[in-house]
């Protein structure tokens, strides 16, 4: 409705505006879409530990996280479902991935632009550059 209301100038830029949002292209705005758009950019720190963090997990060297990279890395032994034999190692291996993962697109692989797009919403929360230093350094042992 908004868009038959408009002049033909007004259509064509709310057209690219919806083009750049709809990422995957599906003729609607999913709301992940929506909140990438209005998330501020990380800084270049920010990014960088983000990156630290990424490169320590990826072990393989090859842009992508994934179950075997994880061996060694993420101690499952804790994880209540592992402690009450719910879930095997690679159960609770999997779970972990797909909470980096895209949204209703898990694969069990996480690339570094799943990685850097799950840690900038983390990073829109914050607002203390020192705060998300000392998060990402404990969280990851950086």
């Amino acid at each position: 409705a908004v868009v038959s209301t408009q002049s033909t100038g007004e259509e064509e830029e709310i057209k690219d505006m919806f083009s750049l949002i709809d990422v995957d292209h599906s003729g609607t705005i999913s709301f992940d879409e929506f909140l990438k758009q209005l998330r501020p950019p990380m800084n270049k720190s920010r990014r960088g530990l983000v990156l630290k963090a990424f490169n320590k997990l990826d072990k393989t060297g090859d842009g992508v996280i994934t179950v075997d990279d994880l061996k060694g890395v993420y101690d499952v032994t804790k994880h209540p479902k592992y402690v009450s034999g719910e879930w095997t190692d690679e159960q609770v291996f999997l779970k972990f991935l797909e909470s980096y993962d895209t949204p209703n697109q898990a694969d069990g692989l996480v690339t570094k632009e799943e990685f850097m797009n799950y840690y900038s919403g983390v990073s829109a929360s914050i607002d203390n550059d020192a705060y998300f230093d000392l998060m990402m350094r404990t969280s990851w042992k950086l």
